[in-house]
């Protein structure tokens, strides 16, 4: 396995190093390639993703097929502007030169995808590598295997060996590529393997970006809309059975009104799932058995408690997890110390804002945070005063869906940004050029020095 893998990474250097992938036109027909090679997939890709955890066709396509296509649109439409150097100021006492900035390609690229959007956040990063002119090494995640299967068939159609090459497997495959030297990984997952990933990075002093998660809170102020607030938070934490990074992880509510959206909650996923979700074809499944038992102890632990307000119930044989309503949860308790990453909803009440803010604190820097409320300066003060990745009003989730956006976390949340513009320049190095001119020679910074020469530079730097 090993020297299988060093030689992906040779031809992923050679590829890179023979200069073919510096010119836009190069760039543009790689990301042509990709995307002739997702339609002929499409077929294939909705039946991988049914297998692997019986993800609905619509959220399928839209989430994952769609989101890709679109991203490859939106980087061949503005590529050719997001490559061009970057002229900045010259000072005064530098003159006569001028400075840019350029953007070069890291070189040969690691990407480890996560298993819960398998194919969205496998090919996203590669679109942005490939836009910024490097060549890629894929690992698909081994826990969504019928997708990684097409990705790597995809892929080995569409480009040849050592622009973009796959390495299917388990941990043992992302160890042994972690103890290679890369120029640039790009890891999606959680914070503990993320930590890993960090420190094996530090060996060779890679860059890195990591797409991590947390515990993304949702904050419902007592001028939201109820019908909306209640439509828009089931459906963010409901797509993907609730295995979304940024999903609504859990609710703060204003006490005033509690009660009613809690009903309005319940309502909206009768609506959206049926009086029976464990049995919608519009709900997909938990990825895991292990994932699945995870959730399992958070409902058995609210069932104890008395906390759960709808759903509860559970399918082991299709690992489906009910859409639930857990009232009244403690700060304290178990599921508020760790990412639910299912559709799993405790509900908090507040009587005042700042004890939303206290409960956030616990759990700082989340990926995304939501607020809801029609007064727009109360929640851009809320936004201002709480850190975190990114940020949506009114909504969830939908946030993802702007490519020009940056997208990415901070703190225990990820390092980094990708999509669009963020992703290109995440993936080039920033060179900073300085061109001077041959017409003047300026004797004034050449030695010997003299006491002219200090009091000048004293009244020109200061």
């Amino acid at each position: 396995m090993a020297h299988s893998l060093n030689a992906s990474a040779e031809r992923l250097r050679a590829r890179q190093h023979s200069g073919i992938l510096c010119e836009q036109g190069a760039r543009t027909k790689a990301l042509t390639r990709l995307d002739e090679a997702v339609q002929r997939a499409e077929t294939e890709l909705l039946d991988a993703l049914r297998r692997d955890f019986r993800k609905p066709r619509f959220e399928s396509y839209s989430t994952e097929i769609a989101f890709i296509r679109n991203e490859i649109r939106q980087t061949q439409r503005n590529l050719k502007r997001w490559m061009r150097p970057r002229r900045v100021a010259t000072p005064l006492f530098l003159q006569p030169a001028s400075s840019r900035v350029e953007y070069e390609p890291w070189g040969a690229v690691l990407i480890i995808a996560p298993w819960n959007y398998p194919f969205q956040l496998a090919l996203a990063p590669v679109i942005s590598a490939l836009a910024a002119g490097n060549t890629v090494l894929l690992k698909p995640s081994e826990l969504a295997p019928h997708t990684a299967t097409v990705i790597e068939s995809m892929v080995a159609a569409a480009f040849p060996d050592g622009e973009v090459e796959t390495a299917v497997g388990g941990t043992e495959v992302a160890q042994e590529l972690l103890r290679q030297q890369w120029d640039h990984i790009f890891f999606t997952g959680s914070t503990r393997v993320g930590k890993l990933v960090y420190k094996a990075a530090a060996e060779h002093l890679t860059p890195v970006v990591l797409e991590l998660g947390g515990k993304s809170p949702c904050v419902v102020a007592a001028d939201a809309e109820l019908k909306t607030t209640a439509r828009r938070v089931v459906w963010g934490k409901c797509v993907n059975a609730g295995q979304t990074c940024i999903a609504p992880d859990y609710l703060l509510v204003d006490n005033q009104i509690k009660d009613a959206l809690c009903a309005a909650l319940a309502a909206e996923i009768t609506r959206a799932y049926g009086p029976a979700p464990l049995e919608s074809d519009d709900f997909a499944s938990i990825i895991s058995d292990d994932h699945f038992r995870r959730l399992e102890g958070f409902l058995r632990e609210g069932t104890r408690e008395g906390h759960i307000f709808s759903g509860g119930r559970c399918d082991p044989a299709t690992r489906r997890v009910e859409p639930t309503i857990l009232r009244d949860i403690s700060p304290q308790s178990p599921i508020m110390q760790e990412e639910i990453f299912g559709p799993i909803l405790p509900v908090l009440g507040f009587d005042h804002i700042g004890e939303a803010e206290a409960i956030i604190a616990r759990n700082p820097n989340p990926l995304a945070l939501y607020y809801f409320s029609r007064d727009r300066k109360a929640a851009s003060r809320f936004l201002k005063r709480v850190p975190s990745g990114g940020a949506a009003i009114n909504d969830t989730v939908m946030q993802v869906g702007n490519a020009a956006l940056p997208f990415g976390g901070r703190g225990s949340s990820g390092v980094g940004l990708y999509h669009g513009r963020w992703g290109f320049e995440t993936f080039s190095h920033k060179k900073g050029v300085f061109s001077q001119s041959l017409l003047l020679d300026p004797p004034l910074r050449y030695a010997p020095y003299s006491a002219r020469q200090l009091s000048i530079i004293r009244k020109v730097l200061g």
